[in-house]
């Protein structure tokens, strides 16, 4: 082999190996991302709906969360400056946040749809969690864009119109990339779907997680301890990651068993999602 011959193998390996390096290092640098990505542990209050609000959140606190889904029951939409001004100074004042309120229902009364917007934006909050009807996405659709606050639609279950999470795709389809998605996965696990594959299917549309775990795979089931049922709750956060779930989305434990005592079965859900989130 010429001396020119083998300059130019030992430049082609070369420009391989460089590309080769530089790929893998890009591949390790959105992995490293992926995996750093600072979710908070939040609560969704319907959880604590047996106590009065200063309590809720005060075991809220005590429980460790980050953050706080609230619901009409523990602030109505109707609430006074005063009182969202209030409420929001003593959920900081406890060492948390807001991310989120819901469910709000949403009709073709694009009046009342913008008071609710405009509650949001009182609240401070990036997201709402919605169940919305059909004729209300045209009006939706205008209102994400004034107040820049996202729509995540929450399915209840078998028997409800947003069942699985083709049903949400299918509402969302040509509208706003703020509307998307909240994904109780403990209803979709109901429905018969994988929570992982529901998040995959969700991706760059999913705004909020409801974080709970049921017995079995059928309508009629028991809510159980976060990863004694279908949920694999380590296997969530991963796939949470790879889809860059947004670092202010609400990611809301929810835990509907026993509303009058809850605290110690809800203390053992965040010890099990703590460490699947380390």
């Amino acid at each position: 082999m010429s001396s020119l011959s083998r300059s130019s193998l030992s430049r082609r390996n070369f420009l391989i190996s460089s590309s080769s390096a530089v790929l893998a290092a890009s591949i390790a640098s959105n992995a490293v991302a992926k995996e750093a990505r600072p979710y908070q542990l939040g609560i969704q209050l319907y959880s604590l709906r047996g106590f009065d609000r200063d309590t809720a959140l005060k075991h809220s606190a005590e429980l460790g969360f980050k953050q706080v889904e609230f619901y009409s029951g523990m602030l109505s939409t109707d609430a006074s400056d005063d009182e969202i001004a209030a409420t929001k100074k003593q959920v900081a004042d406890l060492g948390m946040s807001i991310s989120a309120h819901g469910v709000n229902r949403f009709t073709k009364d694009a009046d009342a749809n913008r008071k609710i917007f405009e509650f949001a934006k009182k609240l401070g909050i990036p997201t709402l969690t919605a169940d919305p009807n059909p004729e209300s996405f045209d009006s939706l659709n205008e209102l994400v864009k004034e107040f820049d606050i996202r729509i995540a639609i929450h399915n209840h279950g078998p028997t409800h119109r947003y069942n699985k999470a083709i049903d949400v795709l299918n509402a969302i389809e040509g509208r706003d990339e703020r509307i998307g998605a909240c994904a109780d996965l403990g209803h979709y696990i109901r429905s018969g779907q994988s929570a992982t594959e529901v998040i995959r299917l969700l991706k760059g549309r999913l705004y909020g997680i409801h974080l709970k775990d049921f017995a079995e795979m059928k309508d009629k089931t028991e809510g159980v301890i976060l990863g004694k049922g279908h949920l694999d709750v380590k296997g969530v956060f991963d796939a949470l990651r790879m889809v860059e779930f947004p670092a202010n989305g609400a990611i809301s434990l929810e835990y509907e068993e026993n509303p009058k005592d809850p605290i110690e079965e809800i203390r053992q859900c965040v010890a099990v999602a703590k460490a699947a989130m380390a």
